[in-house]
């Protein structure tokens, strides 16, 4: 089938643009609220949030969208609760999350968003600053045992697409033989078990440079990209920018964002796949600097060339850089904080006892007002044969 979807990003690994605050790593955010709270409150506010933030009216709400699937990106922290030993609850959240996506229809990319040692200096790989996965073997060792146990627990799921096996990797270009060889690991372990659902494999580089991957390309495999493209202007780093218009230096048009995807697919043509493209999305800036003919162009160009997508992402306080949700909090309160000193989720470490409740309430998506000018875009693509 064709993938046409949206990513729960913020949800099993928490994000802190996504909640209004600063971007630091999950367990940073997670170490500051036990050493306040305590770990009871630490694993009470996990289980709230998680039940919270996306509910069983989310996947209806992204189901009349159009859309056909949801990409789930997940910290091994979740699932792993020591070295080799799992976390029955963490996987609980997955099956939930099967099950709710089944009853609309939806399919479902499980999406490693932070490995063990993490795979890039990212937050969103839950990392400190370093990349340790390409350091210390016994990383890698655990993340194709994590991806064994995962495909025996969800293989016979009817509402599984497949593997998204490793988000945005990011490390020297002397050094990509070691990311070959780490795929190769993964997809051994999983076809152990599993030989039907599709592995999904990720360029270089947050996801784009590819070459390197056809070698690994076999039954049920193909290669996943990120297009967030240009960044300064889909990001909003640069404030103001317009599109079609002159950005970092050049003229971005829809015709030039094709030229950028036709490298992609070339590759997907030479070697018989059909890319997917896990993530795109677009800062929201009300709709005057050429969002939506953003937005559509890219779109335009993917239903083109063949490939398919999902859409970063389904919700998150509204803010001024990086891209948002299509469900939006775009008011203030005392947990967003937009005057700071501290910013978004950070202050649910100060609040948490008192505001337990209110805090909760205002996970819910009730809170959030759907970006109907992009639904509508999304929606008219994402019902295109």
């Amino acid at each position: 089938m064709k993938i046409k979807g949206v990513n729960l990003g913020g949800w099993l690994l928490m994000e802190g643009y996504i909640l209004g605050g600063r971007n630091i790593s999950e367990s940073e955010f997670k170490k500051a609220f036990s050493a306040k709270n305590g770990e009871a409150e630490l694993a009470e506010f996990e289980r709230l949030f998680r039940k919270n933030f996306i509910a069983k009216a989310d996947f209806r709400n992204i189901a009349l969208m159009g859309a056909n699937s949801v990409r789930l990106p997940f910290n091994h922290r979740l699932l792993e609760k020591r070295p080799y030993v799992y976390d029955e609850t963490g996987f609980e959240y997955i099956d939930e999350a099967l099950t709710r996506a089944g009853e609309n229809k939806l399919g479902v990319i499980l999406d490693l968003h932070a490995a063990a040692g993490s795979q890039n200096c990212d937050w969103h790989s839950d990392s400190p600053g370093n990349a340790l996965l390409w350091e210390k073997e016994e990383y890698r060792k655990r993340t194709y045992a994590l991806w064994e146990r995962i495909a025996e627990r969800y293989k016979d799921c009817p509402s599984l697409i497949g593997y998204d096996v490793l988000n945005e990797p990011v490390m020297d270009i002397r050094r990509v033989p070691l990311l070959k060889e780490f795929y190769a690991g993964v997809i051994r372990k999983i076809r152990g078990v599993d030989k039907e659902h599709t592995i999904f494999l990720e360029g270089n580089l947050w996801a784009q440079q590819i070459d390197f991957l056809k070698g690994l390309i076999g039954d049920n495999t193909t290669i996943s990209i990120h297009t967030y493209c240009p960044l300064d202007y889909t990001f909003n780093f640069v404030p103001c920018l317009d599109f079609p218009g002159k950005i970092s230096g050049e003229i971005w048009s829809e015709n030039k964002i094709r030229r950028y995807l036709e490298t992609y697919d070339k590759f997907g043509r030479a070697n018989k796949i059909r890319l997917y493209v896990g993530e795109f999305g677009i800062n929201w800036r009300g709709g005057r600097f050429g969002e939506l003919k953003w937005l559509d162009g890219i779109l335009n160009a993917y239903d083109d060339y063949g490939f398919d997508y999902s859409y970063w992402t389904y919700k998150a306080v509204a803010g001024s850089q990086f891209p948002d949700g299509i469900y939006q909090f775009a008011g203030n309160n005392a947990y967003v904080k937009r005057e700071g000193p501290v910013y978004g989720f950070e202050n649910y470490i100060r609040l948490w006892k008192k505001e337990k409740n209110r805090i909760v309430d205002f996970w819910r998506t009730g809170n959030y007002t759907p970006n109907r000018q992009l639904i509508s875009v999304l929606k008219k693509h994402f019902q295109k044969n």
